[in-house]
């Protein structure tokens, strides 16, 4: 009698433990949960349990998941949607960029100046100033500060005004590295002359091979500082609803601080990796620290972190009048170009690029490359079409990086590779007036085509390309993902009368795509999140608005109300 009785107690007990593992650890109910799947299904409520989610809705049958630790939140009419994810950062550095101090917003020559000035007053004389990522394209003036005026701001400090991979140099900068009229470039392009004097006008593309900065004086920061630093970043990060980020350029460094934070548990984003990897010397050598970054641990799968593939600069840019391009870019007093037949630079051949790929993808890597131009866009497309006739390259993803200039044969040609692209609308937004007074109307016809990328069948992701400061607006370039959506949707750029193209705007559902499901492909976790489908991870977000009705010019002001990982609740706006 009495073991029957223990048995009966031990069923009951075992019939209620196994009806507790079936309750949800949270439901959010009586809201819009737009799930972002295959059929864009749009529900009222989403239950998780185990970091997984569980079901997806009607009230009624969501709500039958809870047990009596539930978490029970009502939405009150919200908007759920997925994580959103980013498919390019910088954050590292965009983290420490004013560490030492706070840096003004410029948006005209005299800004830049003012800045100059100030800082003379604080580096001691002799000390190095220095400006980077301040992009002409978004200065009202649209130009370099000339070697003059930086002259004039700051006569006796050397003075580097750095945006891309060019720069503009004061004279002691100048005599600092010993460029002179009689210095000889590797390719005189990159150091413009003045026709009338014969001295270098201050503008170096491709500072980096000629040009050697000092100290500047300022903080020296200690690894709790970088850590800290991050961490406020990452938070940033969250409170704009994403929930996945791939750092397109992450040097060793970076490597390791993520791991670290891994390992303490205070990651609350996802973070892929593309591992940067230098192309100059002997090209042996780099295709072995290509094949070396597969035999990194964290090429392991983990949804948390992971390297994915590797990083090259292929051209310049096009913010800085140096993006290849398959015509010359023209005569242009805004990039300072006198060389009619200017087609941009292009760093690595042809043929010495083919060997990179070709170790990438026999490594099972992904292979990207800051692409800008067409000319950089065609030259890669075409690498990855030689060697897709030997190689298995669309098993690797590769992918195209910033890809803003196309044409309808990239376009077609990335859907026939399999190749993956990654896009950031906010340089249309910022940068179209610009570029339209440089290149007028019909050239730009396929400047970020997204709409002719999706349709044509290509994945296709939004990032920012954010590489200093933080804040989601004030950075370079704003990371804030609703204004990238925005400007998805509605081509239109900041100091610029309509719409650039506004044929190739996308539909709300797409822009979402473009920032959700699309970039978990681009994470290659599209198995995992991007979407909200029972038994994905609950990467999710809760914001103020419908984003599927509201007035369109009101998509970037949307306040995130609260982030989700893996069901962890990592932001809450007070």
């Amino acid at each position: 009698m009495k073991s029957r009785l223990l048995i009966a107690l031990l069923g009951t007990l075992l019939c209620c433990t196994a009806a507790a593992a079936q309750d949800a650890d949270l439901i959010l109910h009586n809201g819009k949960v737009v799930t972002v799947d295959r059929k864009f299904s749009i529900h009222q409520a989403l239950a998780v349990r185990g970091g997984k989610v569980l079901k997806v809705g009607g009230n009624a049958e969501v709500l039958k998941t809870r047990g009596p630790t539930t978490q029970v939140v009502d939405l009150a009419g919200k908007t759920v949607l997925p994580g959103l994810i980013d498919s390019h950062v910088h954050p590292t550095g965009a983290a420490m960029h004013e560490f030492d101090h706070v840096i003004p917003d410029m948006e005209s020559i005299q800004d830049v100046l003012d800045y100059v000035r100030a800082r003379a007053k604080v580096v001691p004389e002799g000390g190095w100033i220095k400006m980077r990522q301040i992009f002409i394209t978004r200065l009202k003036e649209q130009r370099y500060p000339t070697r003059a005026e930086l002259d004039e701001a700051a006569p006796k400090h050397p003075v580097i005004f750095a945006t891309g991979p060019d720069a503009s140099l004061n004279s002691l900068a100048l005599q600092a590295n010993k460029i002179d009229k009689a210095f000889k470039p590797a390719d005189p392009a990159h150091v413009p002359l003045d026709p009338k004097t014969g001295e270098p006008t201050g503008i170096i593309r491709s500072y980096e091979k000629y040009v050697r900065t000092g100290p500047s004086g300022g903080k020296e920061a200690s690894e709790a500082d970088r850590i800290g630093r991050q961490l406020e970043l990452f938070r940033d990060y969250n409170a704009v609803g994403l929930t996945g980020i791939i750092d397109r350029d992450a040097s060793g460094g970076a490597i390791g601080m993520y791991q670290k934070l891994r390992d303490q548990d205070a990651l609350t984003l996802r973070v892929a990796i593309s591992h940067s990897i230098g192309t100059s010397g002997a090209a042996e050598n780099v295709q072995k620290s290509i094949r070396q970054v597969a035999e990194h641990p964290l090429r392991k799968p983990d949804p948390l972190l992971r390297i994915i593939g590797i990083k090259t600069y292929l051209d310049g840019g096009m913010l800085t009048g140096s993006a290849y391009m398959r015509q010359p870019w023209g005569i242009s007093k805004i990039y300072s170009i006198d060389d009619p037949k200017y087609q941009g630079l292009l760093y690595i051949s042809k043929d010495r690029l083919k060997g990179f790929v070709q170790a990438a993808v026999e490594s099972g890597l992904q292979y990207t490359a800051h692409s800008v131009g067409d000319g950089a866009v065609h030259t890669l497309l075409d690498v990855y079409e030689d060697l897709s006739k030997s190689l298995d390259v669309r098993k690797t993803r590769p992918c195209l990086t910033h890809s803003n200039f196309m044409s309808q044969e990239a376009i077609a040609q990335c859907a026939k590779l399999g190749v993956v692209v990654d896009i950031q609308p906010a340089w249309l937004y910022l940068d179209a007036r610009t570029l339209s007074a440089q290149f007028g109307n019909d050239r730009l016809r396929y400047f970020q085509p997204l709409k002719s990328l999706l349709e044509a069948g290509v994945i296709a992701g939004g990032g920012s390309d954010h590489m200093q400061k933080i804040g989601s607006f004030r950075s370079v370039n704003p990371y804030n993902p609703f204004l990238g959506i925005q400007t998805t949707i509605t081509r239109k750029a900041r100091w610029y009368e309509g719409g650039l193209h506004p044929e190739e705007a996308l539909s709300r559902e797409q822009a979402l795509r473009f920032y959700t499901s699309n970039n978990a492909h681009l994470m290659f976790l599209e198995d995992q999140t991007g979407s909200l489908e029972e038994g994905k991870l609950a990467d999710l977000i809760v914001i103020d608005r419908d984003i599927l009705t509201c007035p369109e010019e009101t998509i970037k002001d949307t306040q995130v109300l609260r982030t989700y990982l893996g069901g962890k609740l990592v932001f809450e706006k007070k």
